[in-house]
């Protein structure tokens, strides 16, 4: 496993170029920048600590993490990798019965997830090198063909592994709360209703989501 990705200076060139856009186009987004300064959308902590720059790893933990919190996707992690010999790798997931990976505290459909990224990571159906080149429509339809995997993590991965600029998980319920205090809104929004908002952002979405879990307290996302 290597460590985590580091800040080169065109991507920091990149992400004032992308809070410069952001505040010219909406002033709620002016004011977070002020408060929060410029987030890094492609940091995220403890769990890039986890994996460092392996995609399959990466890909293991958003499956990992939907529907529960940091702390457990971490704990989970920690025994899944303990059981699989100390690498969380296709081959590795493979060769352990779905009983094992239940008793590292996986549910029947994570564990069936995990087994199927394998299977397509082994057979070259999913290919990291060949998504790393695709576009982000391309690359999102490619990842959901997995079993398990819907938008969410999809799009999580493209922002947080493969450093896509203009990624935005609507659903995900740290920004939608960042939202409804950033808009100072009476109700929290939809994911419908944020995404059309967020359609000013563009090209630089993955830079708004920063802020906005910046501003929900959840820092960056899993």
């Amino acid at each position: 496993m290597s460590g985590p990705k580091s800040t080169s200076s065109r991507q920091r060139r990149a992400q004032l170029r992308a809070y410069k856009s952001l505040a010219e186009s909406d002033d709620a987004l002016a004011r977070l920048i002020a408060r929060h300064g410029r987030p890094d959308p492609f940091s995220w902590g403890a769990w890039e600590e986890a994996v460092g720059d392996d995609a399959f790893a990466e890909l293991v933990l958003h499956i990992l993490g939907q529907q529960i919190s940091t702390q457990a996707a971490l704990t989970i992690y920690g025994r899944l990798r303990a059981t699989l010999g100390g690498t969380v790798g296709p081959a590795e997931v493979i060769a352990v019965p779905e009983e094992a990976l239940r008793a590292a505290g996986l549910s029947g459909a994570k564990a069936r997830s995990l087994r199927d990224l394998a299977e397509r990571v082994l057979d070259g159906r999913l290919d990291f090198e060949r998504l790393a080149r695709s576009d982000d429509v391309t690359a999102q339809a490619e990842l959901e063909a997995v079993r398990g995997i819907g938008p969410w993590s999809a799009q999580v991965f493209l922002l947080h592994h493969l450093r896509r600029g203009d990624i935005f998980p609507a659903a995900d319920i740290g920004l939608l709360r960042g939202a409804q205090s950033a808009f100072a809104l009476a109700a929290r929004p939809t994911a419908v209703e944020l995404a059309r908002r967020a359609e000013r952002w563009r090209p630089f979405r993955s830079y708004a989501a920063a802020l906005l879990w910046a501003r929900s307290g959840d820092g960056t996302a899993p």
